[in-house]
C-alpha cells in the first residue's frame, strides 16, 4: 500500500485503488482531528466530507476542473489533498492557511467563498464563461442542504435549470446547516430520505413474498429491487430538481467512495444541467461531533478524548443578549426573536425552549428574516432579530427599503461586531457601523459592557423606531464594567453599596434614554472618543498617557446615530485636541461622524487622530494580533500620541 501520509495532491491520490483510498480516508480523518483539536475551527461540517472530497478530486481532473464549495469552511480536507498537508498546523494561524477557500494559497481554490447560498451562481457563470470561450471543463458546485435555503440559491437553480449549461450541483444533504434546518426544502428532502411509506409496504411485501417455496421469494425481491432502483430514479426527481431542468441522480451514500466515484463518472457524460443529491452524516468518525454537530460547527481547541473545550467557558455578550431578552419578553409579550440558522451562536436557546411560539429561525435566509421582521413590525409586534455582523450587509436592501423607510421598529441585535480573528475576511465584523450610518431613521447604539448591553437592549424595544445595537464576539473588559463600581466602593459606607450602585445603573439608563454619550474620565488635554469595545481600550490609553502627564477626557459615544454632539463640542472646545478609537473601517463610521460634526460647528481643533481599520479587507489572526498590526493596542496608541502631542502640551 502507498504510504498515505505522501498523499498530498490529486495526480498522488488518483494512483489509489479503492482499498487505499478508503484508508487514506480514515488517515485524513484522524489528521483532521488532531489539527483541529489544537488551532480551532469547523469540525463536523469538514469531517463530514472526507470521503466526498476524495472522490471528487479522484473522479475529476483539478485543478482545471472547477469545485466551488458553498460557504467553504469545509474545505479542510480539500486542502489536504492539494498540496497543503504539511501546512495544517498553521490553519487559521496568522499568516497561516485560511480557514476558507483562498486563490492565494492556491489554483485548486478556484472561488473564494466564506457567505452561504454562492455556490451555484459562481458556478453557472464559470460555466458560461467557459462555453463562451469555447473551452472544455468540468465545473461542479458543492452545496449544502443548509446553504439551499438561502434565496440566493435557488434563484440560480432556476436560471441553472432552463439554462442548457453543462454544470454539476452537488447537494450535500446531512440534514444540519449549523443549527438544525429548517423549512419546506428541508422537509422536501426528508421525504426524498425516508419515504415512510413506501418502506412500510416494502417490508410488508417482503414478509409475504418470502413464503414462496425454494428460491422464488428471494428471486423475486432482486428482481423488485432493480425495478426499484429505476422507478426511483424517474419518479423522485420529478418533484422538484427535475422540473427545474436539472438530470437528477441520488440520493447516493456520501460515505462510500466506489459509489461517488461512479455517479460523478455518469454525471460527466450527461448534457446539461445535473444534481447529485448525496447524504452525509455531520462529524462522521467522530462520536462527541457526531452527537453534537453544532457544537463542532466551530470549536475551540479542545480534547480529544473527551471533545470538551479547552478554552475556559465564561459568560459572553451573546449569552448576556439571550438571558435579558428571555426576561424582557416576560413583561413584554408582543417581543419576538428571529435568527438565521445562529439560535446557538447568538444566544437565542433559552428563548426558544421559553417562547417557542415567539421564536423563529429561517434558516439561512437573512433578507427573509428582516422583511418578516417588518412585517411583524407592522402589525405591532416587537421583532428582535439577531445575525453575525458580517451576515447582516446580505440583508441591507431590507434595512433600508423595508425596516427603516418605514420607521418600522425592528431590533437589529448585530452579534460578532468588530474583528473576529480567526475566520479571516468574510467574517470580521467591521463594515456595520458605516453602512449603517448612511441609513435615515436609524438609532445605532454599541455597549461598553455587559450591563450597558442590558440597558440598551431595554431602550431598543421600547423606543418605537429601527434601532440597530452591535456588540462584539466573546466577553467584556472587567475594568470598564466596574470602573464606577470601584469609584463608589472608594466613597461610600459598604452597607450603602447596593442602593449605590443600582442608582449608578439608573443614572447610566437615564442617560441613554436621553441619547447622551458618557464621561467616563474628565480631563484638560485631550479627548478620546471611543464606542463599544473599545472604551475599554481608550480607559487604558488614559491612564498611560496620565503617567507622562497628559491629562485626558475619555468618552463613551454610546450612540453613533444619533451621535451627542454637545458633549463632543463642549470636550473638544476644552482641550483642542481629540482622537477617536472604534473597531471597525475608519471611513464612514464614528470617525467620519465626529469630523462632520466638527465641521459642521466650524470647530478647527488643533490636533485630530483617527484608529480604527483602514479600507482593506482584515486577514485572519488572534484579534489580539492583528490589532496589533494595524496599531490598535493601547500601548502603541499611546506611545504615537505621546510623540505627537508633545509640541501641542506645555
Amino acid at each position: 500500500m502507498e504510504d498515505l501520509y505522501k498523499i498530498q495532491t490529486p495526480e498522488n491520490l488518483r494512483k489509489l485503488n479503492i482499498e487505499e483510498k478508503e484508508a487514506l480516508a480514515e488517515n485524513l480523518r484522524e489528521e483532521l482531528l488532531n489539527v483541529v483539536s489544537k488551532t480551532g475551527g469547523h469540525l463536523a461540517s469538514n469531517l463530514g466530507v472526507v470521503e466526498l472530497t476524495i472522490a471528487l478530486h479522484s473522479s475529476f481532473d483539478t485543478p482545471k476542473d472547477k469545485i466551488i464549495w458553498d460557504v467553504g469552511h469545509q474545505t479542510y480536507i480539500h486542502k489536504m489533498l492539494t498540496g497543503r498537508r504539511n501546512k495544517m498546523e498553521t490553519l487559521r494561524q496568522l499568516n497561516g492557511l485560511s480557514g476558507f477557500p483562498k486563490y492565494s494559497e492556491s489554483e485548486y481554490d478556484c472561488f473564494e467563498t466564506g457567505h452561504s447560498s454562492t455556490s451555484i451562481s459562481a458556478a453557472l457563470g464559470m460555466a458560461r464563461a467557459r462555453d463562451i470561450k469555447k473551452e472544455n471543463y468540468h465545473v461542479i458546485a458543492v452545496i449544502g442542504d443548509g446553504a439551499l435555503t438561502g434565496g440566493m440559491a435557488l434563484e440560480a437553480l432556476n436560471d441553472a435549470g432552463c439554462s442548457k449549461t453543462n454544470l454539476i450541483v452537488i447537494l450535500n444533504d446531512n440534514e444540519m446547516s449549523i443549527s438544525k434546518n429548517v423549512g419546506g426544502i428541508s422537509s422536501f428532502l426528508t421525504k426524498l430520505r425516508t419515504r415512510k411509506g413506501y418502506k412500510k409496504s416494502n417490508a410488508y411485501i417482503k414478509k409475504i413474498v418470502r413464503k414462496l417455496p425454494g428460491n422464488a421469494g428471494d428471486n423475486i425481491i432482486n428482481f423488485v429491487r432493480k425495478i426499484k432502483r429505476v422507478v426511483k430514479q424517474l419518479i423522485i426527481p420529478n418533484m422538484f430538481f427535475e422540473e427545474l431542468g436539472f438530470c437528477y441522480l441520488g440520493p447516493v451514500d456520501g460515505h462510500n467512495i466506489e459509489k461517488l466515484e461512479d455517479v460523478f463518472n455518469k454525471a460527466k457524460v450527461q448534457e446539461g444541467p445535473v444534481l447529485i443529491h448525496i447524504l452525509t452524516k455531520k462529524g462522521k468518525g467522530y462520536i462527541p461531533a457526531e452527537e453534537n454537530p453544532d457544537k463542532f460547527h466551530s470549536t475551540s481547541s479542545f480534547d480529544l478524548v473527551t471533545g470538551e473545550s479547552k478554552k475556559e467557558k465564561a459568560l459572553d455578550y451573546s449569552k448576556v443578549f439571550g438571558e435579558t431578552l428571555v426576561n424582557l419578553a416576560k413583561k413584554n409579550k408582543k417581543i419576538v426573536a428571529i435568527t438565521a440558522a445562529m439560535k446557538d451562536g447568538t444566544g437565542l436557546t433559552e428563548f426558544a425552549k421559553k417562547f417557542p411560539n415567539r421564536f423563529f429561525d429561517v434558516g439561512i435566509a437573512e433578507q427573509h428574516a428582516l422583511c418578516m421582521a417588518a412585517g411583524m413590525a407592522k402589525e405591532g409586534l416587537v421583532p428582535v432579530v439577531s445575525i453575525y455582523s458580517s451576515f447582516y450587509q446580505r440583508a441591507y436592501d431590507q434595512v433600508i427599503h423595508d425596516i427603516a423607510m418605514q420607521k418600522l421598529p425592528v431590533v437589529l441585535c448585530i452579534d460578532r461586531a468588530g474583528i473576529v480573528g480567526n475566520d479571516g475576511e468574510t467574517h470580521q465584523g467591521i463594515y456595520d457601523m458605516a453602512f449603517l450610518n448612511i441609513v435615515p431613521n436609524l438609532t445605532i447604539m454599541a455597549p461598553k459592557n455587559f450591563e450597558e448591553l442590558k440597558q440598551m437592549l431595554e431602550y431598543a424595544v421600547n423606543l418605537g423606531s429601527p434601532v440597530a445595537i452591535r456588540y462584539p464576539r466573546g466577553g467584556e473588559n472587567k475594568e470598564v464594567l466596574f470602573e464606577n463600581i470601584n469609584e463608589i466602593k472608594n466613597s461610600i459606607d459598604e452597607s450603602k453599596l447596593e442602593s449605590n450602585i443600582n442608582n449608578k445603573t439608573l443614572e447610566n439608563y437615564k442617560e441613554i434614554k436621553q441619547g447622551k454619550a458618557e464621561i467616563i474620565k474628565e480631563g484638560q488635554d485631550l479627548t478620546i472618543l471611543a464606542i463599544g469595545k473599545m472604551v475599554a481600550k481608550a480607559k487604558k490609553v488614559a491612564d498611560i498617557l496620565e503617567k507622562q502627564n497628559i491629562n485626558v477626557e475619555v468618552i463613551n459615544a454610546r450612540f453613533l446615530k444619533p451621535l451627542d454632539e454637545n458633549t463632543i463640542i463642549k470636550s473638544v472646545s476644552k482641550t483642542n485636541k481629540i482622537i477617536t478609537i472604534e473597531d471597525g473601517i475608519i471611513t464612514g463610521g464614528l470617525a467620519t461622524s465626529t469630523l462632520e460634526v466638527l465641521q459642521k460647528n466650524n470647530m478647527a481643533s488643533k490636533f485630530i487622530k483617527a484608529y480604527g481599520y483602514p479600507d482593506e479587507f482584515i486577514k485572519h489572526g488572534k484579534v489580539e494580533e492583528l490589532e496589533k498590526i494595524y496599531g490598535l493596542d493601547e500601548q502603541t496608541i499611546a506611545n504615537e500620541l505621546m510623540a505627537k502631542l508633545e509640541q501641542y502640551i506645555k
